[in-house]
């Protein structure tokens, strides 16, 4: 970006000239653009919350004005939306379950692909085919994905240009078969200052490893993999006086160090099927995880030093009699003493954050009472926007006393296989990016980016 600066040079007057104040006028209507950009999973931080203003209060009956539409191959990874681009990965079968998989980076106002690249991908052994699983990580002039066989990859954002790339089978010996139960890889690489951390799942010591996020060199190693990776993804957290990496494996939370991967804390907890999948949540000095077979677990922090202790527990490790919050994929939303979740079969859920009572529950959202039925929470405000694997899109507000549906759309056709009888036969689980006042989703045949602001429809 072009950059001036005013002072005392010789020909400085002191304050800007017409032309200097009328550029200076766009650049700051152009940085408060960008301000909201979604350029990682849950958007910036992971934290799932959307801070734009001047959006719909309710859908038009018509439905959302659709900017554009392109088409793309499969995948359940979301979008990333930064500097003016979109970008998503993709996967296409052209030999059984060998094929190609895809970077693209789309023009965000107009949805032309500016540019492709591409490699080969056997997903021989994984469970669910459809695609990638992670969502690329914006930073800066680079964009950072990872295919579910495990190859990373740093390309330039402007060019495509590929900077480097890892593959986990080859450069850390992970074997994804040694499991029996393969979900492939969906852990986002995340970005910490110079660092790339990524949950890698390989021998010696490398089921996290930190690279260099400009060179591809390691950083740091951490932990061993004598059990399966599972699919979280990796967040930074702080408490106790430090900025604590936490890693969840299937079977314990770890605390780490992420500027070296020094070891903090860990806590037991056993995850069935390796379903490490709602991303866990921090509020003040709580951490709350949930999962679909064992339910939900949550930590008091330290406060005086790193370290962690469990407040409360569920006790059941039922997926249909369910005491707690047994979630899928949907990462619940904690707000003044109350977790809001989607719960084993789709019921949307309020637990009093202190002692893990429920409080109430709806199948309103999701409309179906089956297994993996779920969606996609984003706080915006006082209200949440609710993405369910129906392809709707709720405007709702969330409270103790349960919960109030605004309006709702139709934003996307289902097209990914579900694993189970379902009513529309297809489900949508990816989780969407909000960004300059618009929703972009995928499904496994197109990308669309639909108009959320209220000016639109004026």
């Amino acid at each position: 970006m072009t950059s001036w600066r005013t002072g005392s040079g010789p020909h400085m007057t002191g304050r800007l000239t017409a032309p200097l104040v009328c550029a200076a006028t766009i650049l700051v209507g152009w940085t408060q653009a960008r301000a909201d950009d979604w350029p990682e999973f849950r958007g910036k931080g992971r934290l799932g919350v959307w801070h734009e203003t001047g959006l719909l209060e309710e859908f038009p009956a018509e439905g959302l004005k659709v900017r554009w539409r392109t088409p793309i191959k499969a995948g359940f990874a979301g979008p990333a939306v930064a500097d003016g681009r979109v970008f998503i990965t993709d996967f296409e079968a052209t030999h059984g379950m060998r094929g190609t998989e895809r970077a693209l980076a789309l023009d965000e106002a107009t949805g032309r692909i500016l540019w492709t690249r591409e490699w080969e991908a056997d997903y021989a052994g994984i469970q669910w085919e459809t695609g990638p699983g992670a969502t690329p990580t914006v930073d800066g002039n680079r964009v950072y994905t990872l295919g579910r066989t495990g190859v990373l990859s740093a390309f330039d954002i402007e060019t495509g240009e590929l900077l480097w790339r890892k593959d986990y089978a080859e450069d850390y010996g992970v074997d994804r078969l040694q499991w029996g139960f393969d979900w492939g890889f969906a852990s986002a690489p995340l970005v910490d200052g110079p660092r790339l951390i990524c949950f890698v799942g390989g021998p010696e010591n490398a089921r996290v490893v930190a690279f260099d996020k400009m060179t591809g060199e390691e950083v740091w190693r951490a932990l061993d993999s004598e059990a399966d990776l599972g699919v979280a993804q990796p967040i930074i957290i702080e408490a106790g006086g430090a900025r604590q990496l936490i890693v969840w494996n299937p079977e314990e939370v770890v605390s780490l160090d992420p500027t070296n991967g020094e070891f903090y804390w860990r806590q037991p907890y056993t995850v069935g099927g390796a379903m490490t999948v709602a991303t866990p949540v921090q509020v003040g000095s709580q951490l709350f995880f949930t999962t679909f077979y064992d339910g939900p677990l949550m930590l008091n922090l330290d406060q005086d030093r790193p370290g962690a202790t469990v407040a409360w527990k569920g006790s059941s490790n039922s997926e249909i009699q369910t005491d707690g919050l047994h979630a899928v994929l949907a990462t619940p939303i904690i707000e003044g003493g109350t977790i809001y979740g989607i719960c084993s079969y789709g019921q949307l859920r309020g637990l009093n954050a202190e002692t893990g009572e429920r409080l109430w529950e709806t199948q309103e959202a999701t409309g179906e009472r089956r297994r993996w039925v779920s969606g996609f929470l984003v706080r915006n405000g006082d209200r949440v926007f609710i993405n369910n694997d129906r392809g709707d899109l709720i405007i709702a507000r969330l409270s103790p006393s349960g919960y109030e549906e605004i309006s709702r759309t139709h934003l996307i056709t289902p097209t990914s296989r579900p694993g189970n009888r379902r009513e529309l036969r297809y489900v949508s689980w990816v989780h969407p990016a909000y960004a300059n006042k618009n929703v972009y989703v995928r499904n496994d045949e197109e990308m669309i980016a639909a108009s959320l602001d209220q000016a639109d429809y004026q």
